[in-house]
């Protein structure tokens, strides 16, 4: 999922600043639809040892960075209430229409552009999470053209 948070033309698509938030909240799309799509066929616990140790990093990341802990703190409450509002939001992802993907967008990111190219991207990688197995993703081994 790192690997397509990445994805340099991602930004291109909503920002000309490659800055670490707007980074984290794509990476935390990927995220959400990585977990929306294998809920359904994974073991709970599975997804939350991944969900914790994704967090723990995250943490480790803006400790690095130089936050204190004061903020460290504040910063990772956000991060986790911006991941649930991802998944409540995108739950339906296959049912909602265009107008209503592209609200969920602008809810996250301050861009006033057209997000419909980033709309078509994730609704590929929906698609290629579907196709691909929940191991291909633990053991690393996946193709990156989506």
């Amino acid at each position: 999922m790192i690997k397509f948070s990445r994805n340099k033309s991602i930004f291109s698509i909503f920002t000309e600043k490659d800055t670490f938030s707007d980074r984290l909240l794509i990476f935390l799309f990927h995220f959400g639809f990585f977990l929306k799509e294998y809920k359904k066929t994974q073991k709970k616990e599975i997804l939350q040892d991944i969900f914790d140790y994704i967090f723990k990093e995250l943490e480790i990341s803006i400790r690095e960075i130089g936050y204190g802990d004061a903020s460290i703190n504040k910063k990772m409450k956000t991060y986790v209430n911006s991941l649930y509002s991802i998944l409540e939001k995108i739950e339906n992802w296959d049912n909602l229409s265009s107008l209503e993907k592209n609200q969920i967008f602008e809810s996250f990111f301050n861009y006033d552009g057209d997000v419909s190219n980033l709309i078509k991207y994730f609704d590929k990688y929906s698609i290629f999470l579907k196709n691909k197995s929940f191991n291909s993703f633990i053991n690393g081994v996946i193709n990156l053209k989506i």
